[in-house]
């Protein structure tokens, strides 16, 4: 049974605010109750700084980077200042420049050496002014194995962007107009122990829930894990990468709580499948919202 409060004494506690009232008895975030509710808000449209900012001279090294300022917002509503949080995979660093910004104590684990040192330099050029960034800890080897060094129900939220199989094997429009062209990277790596190289989707699908049944272990009880992922195309077949994984971790007791359409409005539109079949510009990734059902 939920535990009853006096209602006068609830009104007493809660402090007023600028930006809505802040609860006490919150123990997921420190957000005021006007900050909380939109954020619970299904669909999200994209925040990237722009193809002009002088920070993403780092980040568009990598051929898959998720913004940070996406990232940080998944952070402000799951934890609270100075707690805990893990990416089993880091790629460019975007988590730990957003815990960062918001105060909070990060640990990144990649596997690419290259992309852990400019996640490193990425700290170091992009965060000259914050005050913690050095709490944030880079951690450089397979997450496979690095997680078992971690200490179990040692972190307050996890939060990453796996591979999507080895769609950055296929050479769409996108890479050859736009990474190519700039000699940028267009694969994670040739490590033969990097899930972007795995070729059968099984096999990749059963190898990203051991990990993240790893991140589990790590995990407080109770707390929450946001995987960012999507859907794609395996030649003419429609892989729903999302719901094929999520099925995977409710067996290990990551427990779906909700989903969020990430829009991508500004990704550029090619002519996939014109003029003979319907092929879909995929603009959208999906959160998965997931809670660590451990007691």
């Amino acid at each position: 049974m939920a535990e009853e409060f006096d209602k006068d004494e609830i009104v007493e506690e809660v402090s007023n605010t600028k930006k809505g009232k802040y609860d006490p008895r919150n123990k997921l975030n420190d957000l005021t109750s006007s900050e909380w509710i939109p954020e619970t808000i299904s669909v999200w449209n994209q925040k990237g700084l722009g193809a002009k900012h002088p920070d993403v001279k780092i980040e568009k090294q990598h051929p898959a980077p998720f913004s940070f300022t996406d990232v940080a917002r998944l952070i402000r509503f799951f934890t609270k200042e100075n707690q805990v949080v893990l990416d089993p995979f880091l790629g460019i660093g975007s988590t730990l420049k957003a815990c960062a910004t918001e105060r909070r104590r990060g640990i990144g684990i990649e596997l690419n050496p290259k992309y852990a040192e400019l996640s490193k330099e990425r700290m170091e050029t992009e965060l000259v002014d914050s005050s913690n960034k050095s709490e944030q800890v880079v951690l450089q080897g397979d997450s496979r194995e690095v997680l078992d060094t971690l200490e179990d129900n040692s972190v307050d939220f996890v939060v990453t962007s796996p591979p999507y199989w080895n769609i950055l094997h296929k050479e769409d429009h996108k890479v050859k107009q736009e990474r190519k062209k700039h000699s940028l990277d267009t694969k994670y790596s040739d490590d033969e122990n990097d899930l972007g190289n795995i070729d059968d989707y099984d096999t990749f699908l059963d190898e990203l829930t051991g990990i993240l049944s790893k991140c589990a272990r790590v995990l407080k009880p109770q707390k929450y894990m946001a995987v960012i992922v999507s859907d794609f195309r395996d030649k003419s077949k429609y892989i729903m990468f999302h719901s094929d994984l999520a099925r995977k971790l409710d067996f290990v007791g990551l427990e779906i709580r909700g989903l969020k359409v990430l829009y991508q409005r500004h990704k550029r539109i090619f002519p996939y499948g014109y003029p003979y079949a319907y092929v879909p510009n995929i603009h959208n990734q999906y959160i998965l919202i997931l809670q660590n059902a451990k007691k």
